[in-house]
């Protein structure tokens, strides 16, 4: 797994294949080691990119707040760094988001993007899943959120088992635990659900996404996948957010592929990459 310096840190990344750049980014509170079954069922000539955000993974933990900004900041040097400015984006949950953001931000650079389990929009309180919402709350709470999250380390402990229908082998859980031995370590888990935008806040996010909404909106010609799964109660996007992204998304395909929880690429990694591949293939993404 290579690693490469990036402004006062270090990126790792897993590579494999050449030619055009397809980045998968992951989310909260997982790795690339989440596309470990994804990445080798991708078809056409490719190069295949999975990062690990900033404090997250086996990349570096520098003294930063974990805000999205700052995760945006870090990714836009590693892409800098790697000279990818003719891209595919592939994202999962809060890769998505930073996905967006970015062709939101460098649209010349993305050639296409694919998103799953993802926040695509501002959220009202009941908009957000109803198995997850009173304990985001928790997280989002002064005190509560700081003894969930970094002493009692949740997110690895309780939610990866909630977010994954078929279930985690201990040495895949031991993968995602190793970058978290002490509550320090677990700031970045912490940051993401205090990023959630919910009710108008945080305005910064917030104001990111109504941009990233836009450019969805006024780019008919950059192809977009969205993938959807279903019998969970832990899925993000559902019908309704689906439709939402149907009505907004210009040049926007759907694929449905099958039952999954939140962390999709984990329950079906064969569907995800069957999808992908055929969808680039469709757009010409791959020449």
């Amino acid at each position: 797994m290579p690693a490469i310096d990036v402004l006062d840190s270090t990126v790792h990344y897993e590579e494999s294949g050449s030619g055009t750049p397809f980045v998968f980014l992951h989310g909260n509170p997982v790795s690339s080691h989440v596309w470990r079954k994804v990445l080798p069922r991708m078809g056409g000539p490719a190069r295949l990119l999975a990062p690990d955000l900033i404090g997250m993974g086996r990349s570096g933990k520098p003294d930063i707040a974990y805000s999205f900004a700052d995760h945006a900041r870090y990714l836009d040097a590693w892409f800098d760094a790697l000279g990818l400015d003719d891209a595919v984006l592939v994202g999962l949950d809060w890769g998505g988001s930073l996905a967006l953001d970015r062709a939101a931000r460098h649209p010349g650079q993305v050639r296409g993007i694919a998103l799953m389990e993802t926040v695509l929009k501002p959220m009202a309180r009941e908009e957000f899943p109803a198995a997850a919402r009173t304990r985001f709350e928790a997280f989002r709470t002064p005190g509560t959120g700081e003894r969930l999250v970094l002493e009692e380390n949740v997110f690895i402990e309780d939610a990866l088992h909630r977010t994954v229908l078929t279930g985690l082998a201990e040495e895949d859980l031991a993968v995602y635990r190793a970058p978290y031995p002490t509550p320090e370590s677990r700031r970045p888990l912490l940051a993401w659900p205090r990023s959630m935008p919910l009710e108008g806040g945080p305005a910064e996010v917030v104001a990111r996404i109504e941009a990233y909404d836009r450019w969805l909106a006024d780019s008919p010609g950059v192809p977009k996948l969205l993938l959807t799964f279903d019998s969970s109660p832990t899925l993000m996007i559902g019908k309704e957010l689906a439709d939402w992204c149907r009505e907004h998304a210009a040049g926007l395909e759907t694929a449905h592929c099958g039952p999954a929880g939140h962390q999709a690429p984990e329950d079906r990694p064969a569907e995800i990459a069957a999808a992908v591949t055929a969808w680039a293939g469709r757009h010409g993404l791959y020449g």
